[in-house]
């Protein structure tokens, strides 16, 4: 298994390296650090503009980048095979996506700082960049870390349920976990106007389906690493997600895939969960 964690010098950045080593045993870990300087990343913007000791800031950010990640290889298990670390002048955000690619990471994992959502939709932070863009599975840690005893999987649909089910399976947590699997059956507020009409035999037959892959997905991960619960809810998928959340440690979530733009304006989710959610949000694509 091979992960890409940033990391900046922030509590929460050394808490998520922290809950990658208590959750997971990978084999290559790459530690980075995108050292932002804003407008002053060009040495030709930074000349223009004749900011003093430019040379001697640039070489201090990218020593603090540097010390940051090695700070961060120490919070890690000596069990893993390989931990690397990387420093360079770059924004943040970017700068895990593109090693997230370039490496052909399984996993990315990032911290988040307590903002509100608006404040994150109007300033912006790393962890909604990468989570906004990300085409990796991704883990959105908050708060300290811990070790990971509850878990709940939240599933839509067949296709979300196989390809959550394959990930799992392909990548096992460290230690066996209690594992609730959720689905959700929309609310009448939630469902088209078409189907209002008849909603009582639409919500029938979507929750008979829901409980159908509920039992199946519980059949397919039952053994030694998972001790298995199943629920079906009817409501606001996000809020009964949240909801079901209470006292789990982790809510693993699959996306539908929408990065960018497309994202931002429809939502998803996914994404609406890692924001409202008080405990740490895996999501796999």
């Amino acid at each position: 298994m091979k992960v890409v964690a940033g990391v900046d010098w922030s509590d929460e950045a050394f808490a998520a390296v922290e809950q990658l080593g208590l959750l997971y045993k990978p084999d290559d870990v790459l530690l980075v650090h995108g050292v932002d300087l804003g407008m002053f990343q060009s040495p030709l913007l930074a000349g223009a503009a004749n900011l003093q000791g430019y040379d001697e800031f640039r070489r201090a950010m990218l020593d603090a980048g540097r010390q940051a990640v090695e700070r961060g290889k120490s919070v890690l298990p000596a069990d893993i095979p390989s931990v690397q670390t990387k420093a360079e002048l770059h924004h943040a955000a970017s700068y895990i996506l593109d090693n997230a690619g370039s490496s052909k990471a399984d996993l990315i994992v990032v911290g988040t700082h307590d903002h509100s959502r608006l404040a994150e939709l109007l300033v912006g932070s790393v962890s909604h960049h990468v989570l906004l863009h990300a085409r990796t599975p991704t883990l959105i840690v908050k708060g300290k870390a811990r070790p990971i005893g509850r878990v709940l999987l939240a599933i839509e649909g067949r296709d979300d349920a196989a390809r959550v089910r394959a990930w799992l399976t392909a990548h096992p947590f460290r230690n066996p976990v209690s594992m609730t699997i959720l689905s959700i059956v929309p609310s009448l507020a939630m469902v088209e106007p078409t189907v209002m009409a008849g909603y009582q035999a639409w919500s029938e037959e979507h929750r008979r389906q829901a409980e159908q892959i509920v039992a199946e997905t519980a059949q397919a991960l039952a053994g030694p690493r998972f001790t298995i619960a199943t629920d079906v809810r009817t409501g606001d998928p996000v809020s009964a997600v949240c909801a079901g959340a209470a006292g789990h440690d982790l809510i693993i979530v699959g996306s539908h895939g929408r990065q960018g733009v497309d994202r931002f304006l429809l939502g998803s989710v996914s994404h609406g969960i890692v924001h409202r959610a008080g405990c740490s949000v895996l999501v796999i694509r």
